[in-house]
């Protein structure tokens, strides 16, 4: 399978191509590289796109998993660039819950270019298992927040619990 990899502020990434479509992008370096045009075309897009030039991608993508999976990761590319959504938004968007929309995310095999960063948490940001985790999604998120504003995904994160909620602590 060939893959190409490339440096980028959020780290090494790793892009992989079958039959013509991107199926992966994974985090790290590659062991071998095999350059090919729609390689040199996702890299030209990856750089373009954490240099704020590129908002959408246009690259052929076939990510493999589950119906249901494909279903989510259908509804995660209709987020619009600089946006975010709730688990609960894309449950009620592509079926199912915010847990199983949680599990469909982390098993994204193209991060990025699927936007599995663009989901938070009702009140909070969420989680995120590519590169270094939550400061990866802070890092993706930031990049993607016009200049000026406030993250939206901030705001939410300083919810208070609801009323009669004991948090817990460690003892």
């Amino acid at each position: 399978m060939p893959l190409l990899s490339l440096h980028t502020p959020v780290g090494d990434l790793s892009v992989a191509e079958a039959d013509g479509a991107i199926v992966a992008v994974e985090w790290g370096w590659g062991r071998d590289q095999d350059e090919t045009a729609l390689l040199r075309r996702a890299r030209e897009q990856l750089h373009a796109y954490f240099d704020t030039a590129l908002t959408e991608f246009d690259l052929p993508l076939a990510p493999e998993g589950s119906a249901y999976r494909q279903s989510v990761w259908r509804a995660l590319m209709a987020i619009p660039y600089g946006a975010v959504r709730t688990y609960l938004d894309i449950a009620r968007a592509a079926g199912g819950s915010p847990r199983s929309v949680g599990g469909a995310n982390g098993a994204n095999p193209i991060p990025i270019i699927i936007p599995c960063h663009r989901v938070i948490a009702t009140n909070g940001i969420g989680g995120y298992s590519g590169g270094d985790g939550l400061p990866t999604k802070r890092t993706l998120l930031a990049l993607e927040t016009p200049a000026g504003e406030h993250p939206r995904w901030e705001t939410a994160s300083r919810a208070r619990p609801r009323e009669g909620y004991r948090q817990a602590t460690l003892i």
